[in-house]
């Protein structure tokens, strides 16, 4: 039975799959990997076929479950044609950056064929100064972007000379369920569900039982806890906070910022944070200054930020995040105090008892219609995540990866922003809405601003 719900999509993802109803909320994620020259076109289609046969999801689709009684399902798709997801193509106009950028751009908006597996990858060739890109676009369902760096380890190699993999290994062959084990299927979901639900309450009644016999006042505690971290993460949003960064449209903008690793941690460790707190630190410096530019200063934003529940034994891939909203502290000027206290909340929020409940809690809100769940994402003021990459410098199919930025949905926020860190750049794929950041330009050098000041700790 465990493997009956390995095949289905999780309550989680279930929950963005539904939202996408409304095109504001789509779950797409666009990367950019930039090479110092194109790579070997034979050797990149050899390495994404083999990487597709090692992570199977990346040739499967997702089918509704008769009666909707269970969340789709994924099943091998029985078309699997390498030439609808590996294509090749030339970047528009003069060949610059920003062309590719609106090109990127572009895809990120336009939604994905759901008769097929969910990902698209692309080479650009005619860049500038003989370069080329691969724009890889996913649906977050698909992987989140830990996972995305472990199936990304099937494609790089450590050096220039590609390595020699070995025989390809075999493909996943197509399901052959008849229609009567199709209309089991959601049946033997529910039981399963329920089976290990029911085996999670017995194994921990004992505990339970014990604790409360022995710290009554401690297991009431902990129970009131859960129950106010459950509330907070399901309450509805009635406005953002921000009172600049209101309107919301259908018109995405993707930039980008690099900015050195090695500064950037020095400041963390400076006050004892860790780098996604620095990362933090300094998108809300630059929040401050641009709302301090439009004579609106404000004292916190509401920020919507990912939250790894990946376990050591997992198979890669996959999509293991859960999503938690907190007020980020804005007003506080000193990059040093600022990082310290996100430090702290940060600490706080990953020991948040609703975080494991997360997939149940998504159970509920699938129930609710679309229109309930988007208001409260198209109240968060923005969001921010971190993905940690590969340290070293690597190489696809002969060409070194110079760069790599990605861009997260906006999920009806006013932006995102997703620092990918690769050998000693943090690379920052920023996605901001037209509808509620209009002056792009202002707003690019204000954060600017906040990660110089962050920086400036570490001297």
């Amino acid at each position: 039975m465990e493997q009956q719900e390995e095949g289905h999509l999780s309550d989680a993802d279930t929950f963005a799959l539904l939202l996408e109803r409304d095109p504001m909320l789509r779950s797409t994620i666009v990367a950019i990997a930039t090479f110092d020259r194109p790579p070997n076109w034979t050797l990149l289609r050899d390495r994404v076929e083999r990487a597709s046969r090692l992570s199977p999801r990346f040739r499967m689709k997702l089918v509704p479950s008769p009666l909707g009684l269970a969340p789709p399902r994924w099943v091998v798709h029985e078309d699997f044609d390498l030439r609808w997801h590996l294509r090749r193509a030339r970047v528009p106009g003069d060949g610059s950056r920003a062309e590719l950028l609106e090109m990127a751009c572009n895809e990120g908006m336009e939604a994905f064929d759901h008769d097929r597996p969910l990902w698209v990858f692309t080479l650009v060739e005619g860049l500038e100064d003989g370069r080329a890109a691969l724009l890889m676009k996913v649906h977050h369902s698909l992987t989140d972007g830990i996972g995305g760096i472990q199936i990304a380890s099937h494609v790089v190699d450590l050096q220039r000379e590609p390595a020699d993999l070995g025989p390809m290994p075999d493909a996943p062959s197509p399901s052959s369920a008849g229609l009567v084990d199709q209309l089991a299927d959601p049946l033997a979901y529910q039981v399963g569900r329920a089976f290990r639900l029911g085996l999670q309450a017995v194994g921990a009644l004992p505990r339970t039982v014990a604790r409360a016999v022995t710290q009554p006042v401690g297991t009431l505690g902990d129970a009131v806890d859960t129950t106010l971290a459950v509330a907070r993460f399901v309450r509805p949003i009635p406005a953002a906070r921000s009172t600049v960064m209101t309107g919301r449209s259908l018109r995405w903008r993707y930039s980008e910022m690099d900015v050195p690793f090695r500064p950037l941690r020095a400041a963390a460790r400076k006050v004892d944070a860790t780098l996604n707190d620095a990362f933090l630190s300094a998108i809300a410096g630059g929040m401050r200054q641009y709302h301090e530019h439009h004579g609106a200063p404000v004292e916190h934003l509401r920020l919507t930020m990912p939250i790894s529940v990946r376990g050591s034994g997992e198979p890669e891939g996959g999509n293991r995040i859960t999503l938690t909203r907190f007020d980020l502290p804005i007003g506080l000027e000193h990059p040093g105090v600022r990082t310290a206290e996100i430090d702290r909340l940060v600490h706080r929020l990953r020991a948040d008892p609703a975080i494991p409940m997360s997939n149940l809690i998504a159970a509920f809100l699938n129930r609710l219609p679309v229109a309930v769940t988007g208001s409260m994402l198209k109240h968060v003021d923005f969001l921010a995540s971190n993905v940690p990459g590969f340290p070293q410098e690597v190489f696809v199919a002969g060409a070194r990866v110079e760069s790599f930025h990605a861009f997260g949905p906006t999920l009806g926020s006013a932006a995102n922003l997703t620092l990918m860190s690769y050998a000693d750049t943090c690379h920052v794929g920023i996605n901001t809405d037209d509808g509620a950041i209009p002056d792009h330009a202002v707003f690019l050098a204000c954060l600017r601003e906040g990660f110089d000041e962050v920086a400036g700790l570490a001297t």
